[in-house]
């Protein structure tokens, strides 16, 4: 079990830092093959992607059986990440991340099918803590080796030619040592129309929360079109899912009332995890001076907190049978992290940062892998595969809706306290100067005059604290509604 559980991690650790790694390094690309107009894709490319196929891959798994896709979740992985290194102009790279999250969809989802298949509940909480860790480690870490990557003479190719050895690795491992119990030979169904409305739902949500903002206005045509069309799209796959005869989400798992407070729960922890690694390294750079490096090294109390929290609490739960207390005290963690990030200003102390990063992280690794755990516990066997890929789908929605959320806090509070300081200062010319800055890199801000840069740091410190004010509500949601779980004791047999 200790081999196909390092399997699993590796598979778990190329997909994670397949959507964090390159983030450090869009700069450098785009500087390399142009399509400045095109940057949002590279990093939305694979985001969406992989959101949208996640509830394909758990029903699919059903059907042709779990090491089947996962090795081929693998191969698209490696394919697509092989291609993205050696890509020449931005639309193959564009195509090359599309492709490699469709791979990351399944990567993400079926370890936790497996492990569901191969374990009891009971026990499955110390090996679930595992791969919590990872998946929190990597989504994290990722920035911090991607900067490293770019500034060293390997260069930002590199970015996705790392994450090949490891998926490699991981295919070996699963083809030699998972045995999973022969599946009943069964006529299957595969419901295609449904796969193609919840896909098709899910990929107009994930462009709008990705694009709106930054390629096209919240209040214009495109987003009232992708809204219109994520309606409608909804809509039909209800529709199709209540008719299929094997459905990709079937429409019962909403009458679980665990099932729903899980996905639910997972979508607040995603607004947590993304929105506090997006934009805490804005706030370390530009308002404290950090480099990319250091910053990154900030996010470690973050890591360890995670580390910790995920594999103790999965331990305990596998120990004693109790898992609600986990994410109740997790949730309300989270929320005591974002408060003491309020607090946080042109002159806070690094320890400061450091103990609400922490507190986050602890607060995550005790969520994380126990919602998916009490989801699976909660559901027939034969409902596994797609209630995990659900959960998994919600919390990367939730990411997404944190990202956009955040960020549209964050600059709205930005112009806000820049215009306020053009009209006090009666100087409506160096506001447009210093919002163009504000909204570059850490570079361009300190190569403003002294006094104009102290006004967009001081006015950057301010939008900081608004996003971190937005994580405490977040936080507390997610707690009131884990108090909601009833807590059904752990199964003893597999599924």
């Amino acid at each position: 079990m200790i081999e196909i559980l390092v399997g699993l991690m590796l598979a778990m650790l190329t997909s994670m830092l397949t959507t964090s790694i390159v983030g450090t390094a869009l700069p450098t690309i785009v500087g390399e093959l142009g399509g400045q107009d095109r940057l949002s894709w590279v990093a939305s490319a694979t985001l969406l992607t992989m959101t949208a196929s996640t509830p394909v891959w758990g029903k699919l798994s059903d059907v042709w059986g779990r090491k089947l896709l996962f090795q081929t979740a693998l191969v698209i992985f490696i394919c697509s990440s092989v291609a993205a290194g050696f890509a020449t102009d931005m639309t193959w790279l564009i195509v090359a991340r599309l492709f490699q999250g469709i791979g990351t969809g399944g990567l993400a989802a079926l370890p936790q099918i497996i492990l569901g298949d191969v374990v009891a509940p009971r026990e499955r909480g110390r090996y679930s803590g595992f791969l919590g860790s990872v998946f929190g480690a990597a989504t994290v870490a990722g920035p911090l080796l991607g900067g490293f990557l770019v500034d060293s003479p390997l260069g930002w190719r590199w970015c996705f030619f790392i994450t090949v050895p490891l998926a490699a690795v991981a295919f070996v491992v699963i083809q030699r040592l998972l045995k999973l119990p022969a599946r009943p030979d069964v006529a299957h169904r595969i419901d295609w129309r449904g796969a193609t409305c919840i896909v098709g739902a899910a990929s107009a949500v994930m462009l709008l929360l990705s694009l709106g903002g930054q390629e096209f206005d919240w209040a214009s045509a495109p987003s009232f079109a992708l809204i219109a069309a994520a309606l409608v799209l909804t809509a039909a796959a209800v529709l199709v899912e209540r008719r299929a005869h094997e459905p990709i989400l079937p429409p019962h798992l909403f009458r679980n009332r665990t099932f729903v407070l899980g996905a639910l729960a997972s979508a607040a922890v995603g607004m947590s995890m993304f929105g506090v690694m997006i934009y805490l390294p804005q706030y370390l750079q530009i308002v404290q001076g950090l480099s990319p490096t250091a910053s990154g090294l900030m996010t470690l109390p973050m890591v360890l907190g995670l580390l910790a929290a995920s594999i103790s609490s999965g331990f305990l739960v596998s120990r004693t049978g109790k898992w609600k207390l986990f994410p109740v005290s997790g949730t309300l963690l989270v929320a005591c992290g974002f408060t003491t990030l309020t607090f946080l200003d042109t002159e806070s102390s690094l320890v400061l940062v450091g103990a609400g990063v922490c507190l986050i992280g602890l607060g995550l690794g005790m969520c994380m892998q126990i919602l998916i755990l009490a989801t699976q516990n909660a559901v027939d066997l034969t409902d596994l595969a797609a209630a995990t890929s659900a959960v998994s789908f919600f919390r990367n929605l939730g990411g997404a809706l944190g990202v956009a959320m955040f960020g549209s806090v964050m600059t709205n509070r930005l112009h806000d306290e820049l215009n306020a300081f053009a009209r006090s200062a009666g100087a409506s010319g160096g506001s447009g100067e210093m919002s163009g800055s504000a909204t570059g890199s850490p570079d361009a801000i300190r190569a403003l005059p002294p006094e104009a840069q102290h006004v967009v740091i001081q006015a950057f410190s301010d939008a900081m604290h608004t996003v971190f004010t937005l994580g405490v509500p977040i936080g507390v949601v997610g707690f009131v509604i884990v108090l909601c779980f009833k807590p059904i004791p752990l199964r003893s047999g597999r599924g």
